[in-house]
């Protein structure tokens, strides 16, 4: 179907029309309605059809890294990998590889990468992961666009959807916001950007953006939460997941953890980046199943697993409940058994649903 954008008039040199008018009234053919105007859903259809997990980009189930319809932003300092780790996405999202990180990705139509971001490092970097394609095969099925966008997305709302229009794109990779939009700090630019975003998703783009932290938590902490994410809270705000990488510059070990989700948490864990190969895999992840094993017919409670899951002494409320949760999946799934505390107060417990002690 044929889309009008803002102030761009019909093929046949009639007027541009206030997109409200062409919303209400409708002047156009019907082959010709603006797009916008297909959006409109009844309210059962809208509430009543909704799967118990969203579809995925990324992921499977409950483990859901990039939604369909949401955008998904990767946060990290320079250096840590997040373009390595999107060329492996796109390259993914184009029917070369099944998964990432051990998640399916799934097959899209064409990739518009907006390489804004020092494109020659992006070219380089990306060559020890698309150099042993098909080079037809990459040019039927992802495009990339040089250095910044023509506007400033921020300003001109309908650029990115247009672009991907452009390009036959049902999926865009940002790399980065910095150069999307300028002035990311204050809160109209970054509620601009967020409308672009939406405009492209809601055109059927799916949306992938790459994007920086402040330089450290506080007190020079590791950063773990989405206020050191950089920028107005409407990036963040907008996007449907976000996921954080950590570590220095070039290490070959980094830390991901999954800050906003469509469903469940994934991770935390450990990346390992194979530079020469631009391969990352999960180099360590917390196996409950394994866990509860190792305690025998003690059992496992839900802190004990909150602890080493994240790596902490004391694990916080919110952390004992999402290994609570995980630890409840098993059971529901036949793995595990749930002991309630003999006593009133104490923590309930999990053991193998097969035990393995005497």
């Amino acid at each position: 179907m044929t889309t009008y954008y803002e102030a761009e008039a019909p093929p046949d040199g009639r007027p541009p029309l206030d997109p409200a008018v062409a919303l209400l009234q409708g002047p156009y053919p019907p082959q010709e309605q603006p797009e916008a105007a297909s959006r409109f859903t009844p309210g059962a259809a809208f509430f009543h059809d909704v799967p118990d997990a969203p579809p995925a980009v990324w992921g499977a189930g409950s483990e859901v890294l990039w939604a369909e319809g949401e955008a998904l932003l990767i946060a990290a300092p320079q250096g840590v990998g997040k373009t390595t780790l999107a060329h492996q996405i796109i390259r993914a999202r184009i029917g070369l590889q099944e998964d990432v990180l051990g998640f399916p990705v799934t097959p899209g139509r064409r990739v518009l990468l907006l390489a804004m971001d020092r494109p020659s490092q992006t070219r380089r970097a990306g060559h020890r992961i698309f150099g042993r394609d098909d080079p037809a095969y990459l040019n039927e099925h992802l495009i990339v666009w040089q250095g910044p966008p023509p506007f400033d997305l921020a300003q001109r709302t309908d650029i990115l959807a247009a672009m991907c229009d452009r390009a036959g794109a049902d999926t865009v990779v940002i790399d980065s916001l910095k150069d999307a939009a300028v002035g990311l700090s204050e809160d109209q630019v970054g509620a601009g950007y967020n409308r672009a975003r939406q405009k492209a998703l809601a055109n059927g783009v799916q949306v992938l953006e790459l994007h920086h932290l402040i330089k450290r938590g506080p007190n020079g902490a590791a950063p773990n939460t989405m206020a050191d994410i950089y920028g107005s809270t409407w990036i963040t705000s907008g996007a449907g997941s976000v996921i954080l990488l950590w570590g220095e510059a070039g290490d070959p070990i980094v830390s991901f953890r999954h800050l906003k989700q469509p469903m469940d948490e994934v991770g935390p864990f450990h990346l390992s980046h194979d530079h020469a190969a631009g391969l990352t895999t999960v180099s360590h992840a917390v196996d409950l199943l394994a866990l509860v094993r190792a305690t025998g017919a003690r059992g496992l409670t839900a802190a004990e697993a909150a602890q080493a899951i994240f790596e902490t002494k004391k694990a916080t409320r919110p952390q004992k409940e999402k290994a609570r949760r995980r630890l409840e999946r098993l059971t529901e799934s036949g793995a595990l058994l749930r002991i309630p505390a003999a006593d009133p107060g104490g923590s309930t417990t999990y053991r193998l649903a097969a035990p393995e002690f005497p």
